[in-house]
């Protein structure tokens, strides 16, 4: 298979004019070619007056692939074997089921390979299925009734189920293509397979989640939602069962020799009992910030110009970064176009926010977080677990300044360039479902995060023109963007105690949906291969 690179395109020109760009490229017609996909499709917008469409494309030919590629630069043309994922032989003896605890990307991905070797594995999920839970979740938003185990970030999916569905990763491992394969065939859309940034969408996300528990069950799995590890049975070092709680509350025992752990950022209490039962971990860096909300057109038209609404490029999104040379950097993440900032709370007396879009991102502003790096220094002590009181901290002072109540504590960006609180909004609608009550971020957010956000967003303004307009709205804070913790694990992915797998974003391995679900996969080839 060949890949062909930096083919440029007008927007809305026809996929024929591509397949002519590419077979001129390599001297060869259209119609020779046996084979053509699109991998990888992206938005050119830094000529604002001439917008490109930039495409990578795969392609077969009957002969002489290789010799093709031999004749040009690996960046423009390469010859390349069609991937496909093998799971690797299954040298587990054990007759005992392997249990996963949580299904999140890391747990669905790992229960398919687990199921898909026969294997049978048992998913213990604290959360409701996604039908329940999103019930859960618009009672929070609507009724301030918090379900401190079923709520945006526990349940069937993950945290990522009320997101963005957003797919990029930094992560250079081949399974993520697996992953998006994945998905595709569980029912996301087809273009996460080329786009250069793709997303499911909230509205589609519990779709696909629900697909795949259901493959996983067809395959001899099993999925107990309302089901929370609360102990885990070690004897001699080794794992020889655990004991959860069930949905009407009674504790029962389950005897396993293999738990793999796929908690998702937000279980403190599951990684509290960890520690106590002597599992190894650490501190570990992560971030914290505010979401900020403008209106989608203005970001549209600081991207796109004259195009800023034409419906092929649909809703701009942007990717900034700011790093003083003797300072504290800031830098945006998880941006959702035609987004909504959402309460995504999980403790009772505790405001976190998070953002969500749905697919067609067709809301009225765009959101994004903007962050600062937390080093384990700014932690109380040395304790593993400090990063947990430090985030406590802030999501109950939000929680305070919020009223009390669950609505966001937010500000005017003009009014915290000028540092004053804000009393009232301006022209842009915060989209928070549980409201906002307007006050300083500096009440909530460390001063060391406050000033690298205001140095942030001055930076901002001069790469994407209107930035810091004075009716943005900042809504805080963003806490769960990470752990502060990371479970230690060997080699062969197990921690001090054998038979424990720690997987994904909750053990400090991961950072988003598809790095967490290939963290998942990892941990399930490391079950397979039964090194102890």
């Amino acid at each position: 298979m060949l890949r062909i690179n930096e083919l440029a395109l007008g927007v809305g020109e026809p996929v024929e004019n591509l397949k002519r760009a590419a077979a001129q490229v390599i001297g060869v017609k259209p119609e020779d070619f046996t084979s053509f996909e699109i991998s990888r499709e992206s938005i050119d917008s830094r000529k604002r007056n001439n917008i490109k469409m930039i495409y990578s494309v795969d392609i077969e030919l009957e002969s002489g692939e290789e010799e093709i590629a031999a004749g040009f630069p690996i960046n423009k043309v390469m010859f390349k074997e069609r991937y496909q994922y093998v799971i690797p032989p299954v040298k587990r003896t054990s007759k005992l089921r392997p249990v996963i605890i949580g299904f999140g990307p890391a747990g669905m991905l790992c229960g398919l390979i687990l199921a898909k070797c026969g294997l049978n594995p048992i998913i213990l999920e604290r959360g409701n299925d996604v039908e329940t839970r999103t019930k859960d979740v618009i009672d929070f938003w609507t009724h301030r009734r918090l379900n401190t185990n079923s709520n945006v970030q526990f349940g069937e999916g993950g945290a990522g189920t009320f997101s963005d569905g957003k797919l990029t990763t930094g992560i250079k491992d081949s399974r993520c293509r697996e992953v998006f394969n994945q998905l595709y065939l569980h029912g996301a859309p087809e273009e996460i397979l080329y786009s250069a940034r793709p997303h499911i969408g909230t509205d589609k996300l519990g779709a696909v989640v629900k697909n795949i528990r259901e493959d996983i069950i067809s395959m001899g799995g099993e999925v107990r939602f309302g089901c929370q590890m609360t102990d885990i049975i070690v004897v001699n070092n080794f794992i020889h069962g655990l004991t959860y709680r069930t949905p009407e509350g009674t504790e029962t025992d389950l005897e396993t020799d293999c738990v793999i752990l796929c908690t998702g950022h937000s279980a403190r209490d599951t990684v509290e009992m960890l520690y106590k039962k002597g599992i190894n971990m650490q501190q570990k860096a992560f971030s914290v910030g505010t979401r900020i909300e403008h209106p989608q057109e203005l970001i549209n038209k600081a991207q796109y110009g004259s195009m800023w609404n034409n419906p092929i490029l649909g809703a701009a999104d942007y990717k900034l970064s700011n790093h003083p040379l003797h300072g504290r950097g800031g830098y945006t993440f998880c941006m959702c176009p035609g987004g909504t900032v959402v309460a995504a709370s999980s403790e009772e007396g505790g405001m976190v926010t998070n953002g969500m879009s749905e697919y067609a991102r067709d809301g009225e502003n765009a959101n994004t977080a903007i962050l600062v790096g937390i080093e384990p220094t700014y932690f109380e002590d040395d304790h593993p677990l400090s990063g947990f009181a430090f985030q406590r901290q802030i999501e109950r002072a939000g929680f305070e300044f919020g009223g009390s109540d669950y609505t966001a504590p937010a500000q005017l960006v003009g009014d915290f360039l000028n540092g004053r609180p804000s009393k009232k909004q301006g022209s842009v609608n915060p989209t928070c479902p549980t409201g906002v009550s307007f006050t300083d971020i500096r009440n909530v957010l460390p001063e060391c995060v406050t000033t690298t956000i205001y140095d942030a967003i001055v930076a901002f303004d001069k790469k994407l023109h209107g930035y810091a307009l004075p009716d943005a709205v900042l809504t805080f804070p963003e806490s769960r963007s990470s752990s502060p913790v990371r479970i230690l694990r060997d080699e062969f992915f197990q921690t001090n105690v054998r038979g424990l797998y720690p997987c994904g974003e909750g053990a400090g391995y991961a950072g988003g949906i598809v790095s967490a679900a290939v963290d998942g996969m990892r941990c399930a080839e490391a079950v397979l291969n039964d090194e102890t």
